[in-house]
């Protein structure tokens, strides 16, 4: 990996080496910090490094689940890779995590997420996003108890999946797991998703404070 790409990895220069969590220290092969394209509209947030991604240093790469994602975004014009690129080429699409670094035994707890906020709040805070897709249950329970007024307990990402929900600041487009997706599911996030993005975000991005 070469400096630029480096940089691309960790756009914002934020701790590779944070030991915070001693538990995920002992078990995490690196942390797992955001990629892409850093002025995105577009903003995709997971639970927590897969096997790949914990290999890669890259979300959503080098397994399954993240090939799924790749897919749909290479369905949106949002990657111009094969799924299977472990640096896909992204435009206005940057991909995150709740928490960045991986156990192999167990998801997130609350507190390790909580741990890793202020990284995902920077993330939120410099890439200015128009939209945050959540990915997976765990992912929309965080972002809808931070960005909506409405109880978390009261989303479903199954039922929410490939909607759009008003949020403080942004509009939130929840997505199911990619990995465990139906082919219906897919078809339905593409469709709606396209329709959003025939939206001129880039308009009224600029005169958005940050």
């Amino acid at each position: 990996m070469d400096a630029n790409q480096q940089t691309r990895a960790n756009p914002f220069g934020m701790d590779a080496d944070c030991e915070n969590c001693p538990e995920l220290c002992a078990t995490r092969q690196q942390v797992v910090h955001g990629y892409g394209d850093v002025g995105a509209d577009f903003l995709f947030v997971g639970e927590a490094p897969g096997e790949g991604a914990d290999r890669t240093g890259v979300p959503f790469t080098g397994d399954e689940r993240g090939e799924a994602l790749q897919h749909v975004l290479g369905l949106l014009g949002l990657n111009n890779s094969l799924p299977s690129d472990e640096q896909p080429e992204l435009e206005n699409a940057f991909l995150t995590y709740l928490a960045r670094c991986r156990s192999p035994e167990r998801p997130p707890t609350d507190d390790e997420i909580l741990t890793c906020e202020p990284y995902l709040n920077a993330e939120i805070r410099m890439i200015n996003p128009e939209i945050l897709v959540p990915v997976g249950e765990r992912a929309l329970a965080e972002i809808a108890t931070e960005y909506t007024t409405t109880p978390a307990a009261e989303f479903d990402v199954a039922d929410d999946h490939a909607t759009t929900i008003r949020g403080r600041g942004f509009e939130i487009v929840p997505m199911a797991d990619p990995l465990d997706a139906s082919e219906d599911q897919r078809e339905a996030f593409v469709d709606h998703f396209e329709s959003l993005m025939d939206r001129d975000y880039r308009q009224t991005k600029g005169r958005r404070g940050r």
